[in-house]
């Protein structure tokens, strides 16, 4: 086996490799997946139900509501709490698209906050800033004072599989009665002390688009709550807003999760423990290779907070000369991406917001500097070798 330190053989190391952890439940899933096509029920049916009760219980909330994206997750979560136009919700700039294109799309507007260094999340203190400096209260609202729209909810990220510091965020948002909307579409198991994440907040939002830890076949979502009344105003808006059916007391979408992708779902969950351990075990091995390689100086690893349960979908590290080691990773056939590339509060379609470079100075540096490396369960010692040979090999000479 190749060692840090010796030139490793070349091999192919891909970002994430799906077809890897097929063979653990192929065996499993044609049976039900045939069962399923038999009884030609495919919309709500008992694979939903099943679903959405193991995953409100995985995650520690009262109640689960499937969806058909994490983006509708979050999109209904807003609906559900009546987030629109001329509302203001207070978000991480840091994320995937979603986070903040869904608040637009409600036509309410994002106010994207600077992020934690360590841990890529939003960080408590730019909050605290937003709501002292940039908000005030009028006839008994919070008004966010740049544009006049009253601030109704926080929507905290848990950014790469780690949650964002909930005890402050919380803390602030109910100070200033806010909602809690968690962003937590990579962090499924994801825990902050001891409690989940999905279940700390108002609403939980979850995606099992195929690369997370929980992967469907193709798009589907979850939301989570622990309010009777909010879960039963989340699935009447699912169904367009239909209570009984036909009729309409609310206008809500199309966001029903297939019972195709929660039949895989209820499959593969099974397995999902096994490999988010054999991740977390990925990141240790990471972590002794680097140091081994001398790199410490070179690679900055990701940051484990103590008492958090990290499940690392995303084993994200900063480095000098990103670029350039992308295109050489490339050439020795590792696989990389740069998750994210442009802060939201610099995204040309939120231009209207006058966002400029140097608002969030932290976010606009993981930007320029952060890569994620391969880190699926099913990669071999030899491999993760590889990566880190690669890099330390990139950086010898420079």
């Amino acid at each position: 086996m190749a060692t840090v330190g010796n030139t490793a053989a070349a091999m192919s190391v891909p970002l994430l490799d799906l077809k890897a952890q097929y063979p653990a439940y192929q065996a499993e899933l044609w049976p039900v997946l045939q069962a399923l096509c038999a009884g030609q029920g495919f919309i709500l049916g008992p694979q939903v139900t099943a679903l959405e009760a193991s995953l409100a219980a995985y995650s520690q909330a009262t109640f689960g509501v499937g969806v058909s994206s994490g983006t509708d997750a979050l999109l209904l979560a807003m609906m559900a709490l009546d987030i629109g136009a001329g509302d203001a919700v207070l978000t991480s700039t840091y994320t995937f698209f979603a986070t903040g294109g869904t608040i637009a799309r409600l036509g309410a507007r994002p106010v994207f906050l600077d992020i934690d260094h360590d841990t890529f999340n939003l960080s408590p203190a730019a909050l605290e800033r937003c709501l002292v400096e940039q908000c005030h209260r009028e006839h008994g609202q919070l008004i966010h004072t740049a544009s006049g729209a009253r601030v109704k909810a926080v929507m905290p990220v848990h950014l790469y599989g780690q949650a964002a510091e909930m005890q402050a965020l919380l803390a602030l948002a109910h100070a200033y009665d806010l909602k809690v909307i968690e962003d937590a579409a990579q962090a499924l198991g994801s825990e902050y002390h001891g409690r989940r994440v999905g279940g700390l907040g108002d609403i939980g939002c979850f995606s099992f688009f195929p690369t997370k830890n929980l992967g469907a076949f193709g798009d589907a979502g979850l939301c989570t709550a622990n309010d009777a009344e909010l879960t039963e105003r989340l699935r009447v808006l699912r169904v367009h807003g239909g209570k009984p059916k036909y009729f309409h007391g609310l206008i809500g979408g199309n966001f029903r999760i297939d019972e195709l992708q929660a039949a895989v779902l209820n499959i593969k969950f099974k397995h999902l423990d096994v490999w988010t351990e054999g991740r977390q075990r990925n990141a240790e091995r990471y972590r002794a290779l680097f140091a081994s390689a001398g790199l410490s100086e070179r690679v900055e690893l990701p940051v484990a907070v103590p008492g958090l349960r990290h499940i690392y979908n995303q084993f994200v590290v900063r480095v000098a000369e990103r670029d350039a080691l992308r295109a050489f990773l490339a050439e020795q056939q590792v696989g990389t991406e740069i998750y994210y590339p442009v802060p939201l509060h610099l995204q040309t379609c939120f231009s209207y917001l006058g966002g400029q470079r140097g608002d969030c100075p932290v976010a606009e540096r993981a930007a320029d500097t952060s890569v994620a490396l391969p880190i699926y369960a099913e990669l071999s010692d030899a491999q993760l070798t590889y990566v880190v040979e690669s890099i330390r090999r990139f950086y010898q000479n420079r």
